[in-house]
């Protein structure tokens, strides 16, 4: 039973050694890529940043509380503004603030309403849009940061070479080499992660201008329904 344990303890001891040679190995080639994988690691940080807070902001906008509207119908009509507005700003999303602002030009032309409301919208959509354009330039920006980091890398490896004159080895040539090679994949991997966070926030940021263009319809509908 003893020399069955040690033949079984054998290969798991084995695993560990090849992982962690592999992750020091990884480490190290991360390393050789210079001051633009610093670069990268900080831009793809703020990407994980910008995509994790935007996507959960965004998620609650869109949120639609069919019961909001159907309380906000039921208090126009019995003509309860004031608890219509108290249940906008207790309700405090994107979509009560523009019914909120739509409520309080209740007396004036349907135009300046309808207007009010849409200015409101947009105010909406553009702060769940912050950082977004950010998160399209590091897309952008983290190729072009890793080919620059390649041809740095080429540069130091050819003037490694003309230095060593005919004592050219590849030892000599691996840092120019490594530099250039790991900085090409971290920055693809950087821009291809904030190309998916990039479109992910956007097609979230559709469904609320849809949500808000549909629910200020709805509200015109129940103003207008007096006059019918």
């Amino acid at each position: 039973m003893n020399l069955l344990n040690v033949l079984l303890q054998v290969p798991v001891v084995e695993n560990v050694t090849e992982a962690t040679e592999l992750r020091m190995s990884l480490w190290s080639m991360a390393v050789q890529g210079g001051w633009i994988m610093l670069i990268l690691a900080i831009a793809s940080v703020i990407a994980v940043y910008i995509f994790v807070e935007r996507f959960i902001t965004i998620n609650r906008a869109a949120q639609n509380d069919n019961m909001f509207m159907e309380s906000i119908r039921g208090y126009m009509k019995e003509g309860k503004l004031n608890d219509a507005k108290v249940l906008c700003q207790r309700t405090s999303t994107p979509l009560s603030r523009m019914i909120e602002k739509g409520i309080s030009r209740i007396g004036k032309p349907l135009n300046d309403i309808q207007t009010a409301i849409e200015n409101v919208g947009n105010l909406e959509v553009s702060n769940l849009e912050k950082g977004v354009a950010l998160l399209a330039m590091i897309s952008g920006a983290g190729p072009m940061l890793g080919f620059l980091g390649t041809v740095i890398g080429m540069i130091r490896a050819f003037y490694d070479m003309s230095m060593a004159g005919n004592n050219i080895d590849i030892e000599l040539l691996s840092t120019g080499i490594y530099q250039a090679m790991v900085t090409t994949v971290g920055g693809l991997i950087v821009g291809i992660l904030a190309f998916i966070f990039y479109n992910i926030l956007v097609a979230q940021i559709d469904k609320v201008v849809n949500l808000l263009e549909s629910k200020s319809v709805e509200f015109m509908d129940v103003l207008n329904e007096p006059a019918k």
